[in-house]
């Protein structure tokens, strides 16, 4: 055992993030994995861990579990500075936190499988349906965050400057999961410049869905 266990599904975006954190600042983990298809993230056992049933959960080298994936990159950034993965400066920090939440706040929560389920167990929809729900939500994020990364000098050769940011990651992880819905990056250049110059670096590799353990 390493000390950390990091709880997760390998499609995941949100636990992308985190076991790409881990991988930048060089953190050794165990992973135990959950099927969302056969529910398991709602076994009692795993609900004493994170009572929402949800992925991913940190469990530290000091048996404290955290979840949430951006409550544990903060963790991480206060524990384990270096690699930084926020700026220096406050501006610098708030710019990083608002583009990591334009895709981790607004674009990825109505677009995570329970709802999509929701959408198919409930309201009927059709897969095609499913998928455009996904890709119209997707959009409207990252013509935001395209426009920004083309109009704020602050943007580098990633979103804010030439190292990983948080940013970085909750971008580069949700530009991985569009792949399963035929999201078209074409509109937006800098998202995939960005995107595809993480996914070069062996922390991302690693942390890409079928890497992991649980890939099916």
């Amino acid at each position: 055992m390493n000390g950390f266990i990091l709880h997760s599904f390998f499609r995941s975006s949100t636990s992308f993030r985190v076991r790409a954190a881990l991988g930048l600042k060089g953190i050794e983990f165990d992973q135990n994995t959950y099927n969302f298809r056969k529910n398991e993230q709602r076994s009692l056992e795993y609900l004493k861990t994170n009572p929402q049933g949800l992925v991913p959960t940190l469990t530290t080298h000091d048996g404290m579990n955290i979840p949430q994936s951006l409550a544990i990159l903060e963790w991480l950034e206060e524990q384990y500075p270096e690699p930084a993965l926020l700026p220096e400066d406050a501006n610098g920090r708030a710019r990083v936190r608002s583009l990591a939440h334009a895709i981790a706040l607004d674009v990825h929560p109505v677009n995570n499988l329970r709802i999509l389920d929701y959408l198919k167990t409930y309201f009927a929809a059709s897969d095609e349906a499913i998928a455009e729900w996904f890709r119209h939500w997707v959009s409207l994020g990252f013509q935001a965050v395209e426009q920004r990364l083309e109009q704020e000098m602050e943007t580098g050769a990633l979103c804010h400057g030439d190292s990983v940011t948080m940013a970085d990651i909750c971008l580069t992880a949700q530009y991985v999961n569009n792949s399963r819905f035929s999201v078209d990056h074409a509109p937006y250049p800098n998202i995939q410049r960005i995107a595809e110059a993480c996914l070069e670096l062996s922390a991302f590799k690693a942390a890409m869905p079928a890497a992991q353990p649980d890939a099916v």
